[in-house]
């Protein structure tokens, strides 16, 4: 869950920090003080695309962190980490992304360099932000399956499917490499095998390049960088005006004023630390500048194993970033790391031999081949008609739920469907699978009576949209391992008795989600486990947004205002106090 948010130079924001709880918070304020923006410094922080329009004027850079708690079933997130190496300190990470006038981002997770589309795909797996199109993990078809299987219960079979559908993909393509011709096998092997041998020679080594190329401009600057840096410890060391000379004469003198007036003690302090930084800066620099060694030759064979290594890159590297761009991209383990040069060579080695040792199979081999992926294949038809039978019977109750809560969301008329349609049968009358099944599953939705179900991810209201996804989670709350959920213009076109249904779902979702709100509407407000007061101020002749938390007398005001646009009428007071003691507990 968020437990901390930052946010530096933000549009009208100045300098914020704050600290949120779990349960439902609720963002409220008057029209332009800055709700939305901190929701869409949060969509930053998510990896939502953002120009140099958001930092604030006169600053230069604009930046969002965040501490991020991970629970510990969260297992998408946590393999996420760790396949990039990343731990999770106290179950917590800290993200940071940061954005410069050129229009240049940072972005950082545990301290570490990340691309945008990982930040995105991480924050995916933690956050889902409602009310902007680009945010909603449930608008990706992709999305619906998982949701739809883990709402049936069947995620450990599907992975089991996918595991089988694999082996069976694996076996196909070494038995149709095995009949190729005996001549085409020979000429594909003797290929490979070069290829194998010339990379083997080279031994390439991941990371390999970047090194030779820093190691190639360090001797190319030899001269240069042992001049310089032989002027630096110079004016550090050597002579009467050099920089350890004249602090250790300040120092001296320092002290003997200190005698005199012990106001000054607290700079001797500080002068001792300027004298022994500048003396510890010396020696090291003294024992850079010496252990600098100038190899006759050696650039030249660092400038050959530079060429040596693009040309590898270029015969086979190339290759393998194309094969593995072709894949379907949705297998355990992608994650669309780009490689570096050195790993796509060696990739297409592993490929290679692979390869080599498909097609160096035996003839007996076949036969073999062919049996096993005939058994494999009534397996997985077998499997995958279990697994659709599972998914339209689910998909029924799915769809039912979430209408039922939708009535209550003032959507009468509207109507959502989960549509789970088999891919069809081949030309051999067989099931045709995909890696996770014969289904292909899609979310459908009609807001009015009379329009056709339609893809949920045309649908074109914000408020319509962010009502959609709350009963969708209310439902998938307990199966989902999504942790935070943010809804912005959730209130959009409600008010009443939908409101009040919307703020019951909300405050539901609470109890087993971290859930932020932006609300216009007292009777949600009133179910906040935490309010959150965003409020405009003019500083020095500035404009910044400022937030404070609400309880007692505070929250009181806050809704009375929301209620009638006056904090201290005593109308408004006493609605307000009629709301919070219906629908506030312990606030």
């Amino acid at each position: 869950m968020l437990e901390e948010l930052s946010i530096r130079n933000y549009a009208l924001i100045d300098n914020l920090s704050i600290s949120f709880g779990d349960g439902l918070n609720i963002l409220t304020g008057e029209t332009g003080a800055g709700k939305s923006i901190i929701v869409g410094s949060l969509g930053f922080l998510l990896g939502g695309k953002a120009d140099a329009d958001v930092i604030r004027t006169g600053c230069d850079e604009a930046g969002v962190s965040a501490v991020i708690g991970i629970a510990k079933n969260n297992t998408d997130a946590l393999e996420w980490l760790a396949s990039r190496d990343l731990n999770a300190e106290d179950n917590a990470i800290v993200v940071r992304r940061n954005i410069k006038a050129s229009g240049r981002s940072a972005i950082y997770v545990q301290n570490v360099p990340v691309t945008r589309n990982d930040l995105a795909e991480l924050m995916g797996l933690l956050f889902d932000l409602h009310g902007q199109h680009d945010h909603e993990s449930l608008m990706r078809k992709d999305m619906h399956r998982r949701c739809l299987d883990r709402f049936a219960g069947i995620e450990t079979e599907v992975t089991s499917f996918h595991e089988l559908f694999t082996s069976l993909t694996e076996k196909k393509k070494a038995l149709e490499l095995s009949l190729n011709s005996q001549r085409n096998r020979e000429e594909r092997i003797e290929i490979l095998t070069y290829a194998v041998d010339e990379i083997t020679r080279a031994a390439p080594k991941a990371g390999e390049s970047r090194e030779l190329e820093a190691e190639a401009q360090r001797l190319a600057s030899f001269e240069k960088l042992s001049r310089e840096t032989g002027n630096v410890t110079s004016f550090l060391f050597d002579g009467e005006a050099s920089v350890l000379n004249l602090a250790r004469k300040a120092r001296s003198s320092l002290e003997a004023a200190s005698v005199m007036d012990e106001c000054l003690l607290p700079f001797c302090k500080r002068m001792d630390d300027l004298y022994f930084e500048a003396e510890d800066l010396s020696e090291e620099l003294r024992s850079y500048r010496d252990g600098l060694m100038y190899e006759p030759g050696r650039l030249e064979e660092v400038e050959e194993r530079l060429g040596l290594l693009f040309r590898l890159k270029k015969k086979y590297g190339q290759r393998a970033e194309t094969d593995r761009s072709s894949g379907t991209g949705e297998g355990p383990g992608d994650n669309g790391r780009e490689m570096s040069d050195e790993e796509a060579i060696l990739a297409y080695k592993a490929g290679a031999e692979l390869e080599i040792e498909a097609l160096s199979q035996s003839e007996e081999n076949r036969d073999r081949l062919a049996a096993e992926i005939s058994t494999l294949e009534k397996n997985m038809a077998a499997r995958a008609a279990e697994l659709s039978s599972k998914r339209n019977e689910a998909a029924q109750k799915l769809g039912a739920q979430i209408n039922a809560i939708l009535k209550r969301l003032g959507m009468p008329n509207a109507q959502f469907a989960v549509n789970a349609v088999s891919k069809g049968k081949g030309p051999g009358g067989n099931l045709i699978c995909g890696p996770w099944g014969s289904d292909d599953v899609e979310f459908l939705f009609s807001a009015n009576a009379g329009e056709p179900l339609k893809e949920l991810a045309r649908i074109a209201s914000g408020g319509e949209l962010s009502r959609v996804m709350l009963a969708i989670k209310a439902v998938l709350a307990e199966s989902d391992a999504i942790e935070t959920l943010v809804f912005d213009e959730i209130d959009t076109g409600i008010g009443g008795e939908v409101a009040l249904a919307v703020g019951e779902y909300l405050k539901k979702m609470g109890a087993i989600k971290q859930i932020f709100c932006i609300t216009h509407l007292a009777s949600i407000a009133v179910r906040a486990d935490n309010h959150i007061f965003v409020e405009k101020r003019d500083t020095a002749g500035r404009t910044q947004t400022t937030v404070h938390m609400l309880s007692g007398k505070g929250k009181r005001e806050e809704i009375a205002r929301m209620l009638a646009g006056d904090s201290a009428g005593s109308a408004a007071l006493a609605h307000a106090d009629d709301l919070l003691s219906k629908y506030s507990k312990g606030n």
